[in-house]
């Protein structure tokens, strides 16, 4: 719990920063936008609001949404997901990863889903990061929230993410914007 402490940490210390420079919007002002964008989107698909018992996730693309965070800022729909038993990240293992991300305020203000990332452009290097090493910026530049579908399910496996600003890039937690990611883990580079 420590990493969500000093990730909340450096948010924080981000806000404070953001909001001194902005004569538009407060920090409490975007995470009311985050927050209504986050909803908006959620409304639309089936959540359950804590993790199965048994860890045996619904899958495929009408599965829920699970909350995976006590605070609600990662949200996991699995599409496909591999044995967590047999398929379990290490710490400090090597874990690449191909995704794409919508930014969820403009989705929710402009009703389009533009995407970015790595997913569809088998020429550009995965992404990677070691699974639970925070203290390197290979892994703590992708926030907490790209790793955490690792404690429920095997790599190998096919997630949609909903991550909030707090759990998002290091780089962009100030920007208070969640996105919805679709990200496939390996162990390999792909």
């Amino acid at each position: 719990m420590k990493i969500k402490k000093l990730l909340f940490f450096f948010a924080a210390m981000a806000a404070v920063v953001f909001s001194s420079c902005s004569d538009s919007a407060s920090y409490a002002d975007l995470l009311n936008d985050e927050r209504h964008a986050t909803n908006a989107y959620l409304a639309g698909c089936r959540v359950v609001n804590e993790i199965p018992s048994d860890t045996i996730f619904e899958t495929g693309k009408d599965a829920p949404y699970y909350k995976i965070d006590p605070e609600g800022n990662v949200y996991m729909q699995v599409i496909k997901a591999s044995d967590r038993k047999a398929d379990k990240a290490q710490k400090s293992e090597k874990i690449y990863f191909r995704y794409m991300r919508y930014n969820l305020n403009y989705w929710h203000e402009y009703g389009e889903m533009v995407g970015q990332g790595n997913e569809g452009d088998m020429n550009a290097a995965p992404s990677y990061f070691l699974y639970g090493n925070y203290t390197l910026n290979v892994s703590s530049q992708w926030g907490y929230g790209i790793q955490l579908p690792l404690t429920f399910v095997g790599v190998n496996s096919e997630v949609n993410l909903i991550i909030k600003s707090q759990y998002g890039w290091m780089s962009e937690m100030a920007a208070v914007i969640p996105y919805l990611y679709h990200v496939r883990y390996f162990r390999t580079q792909v």
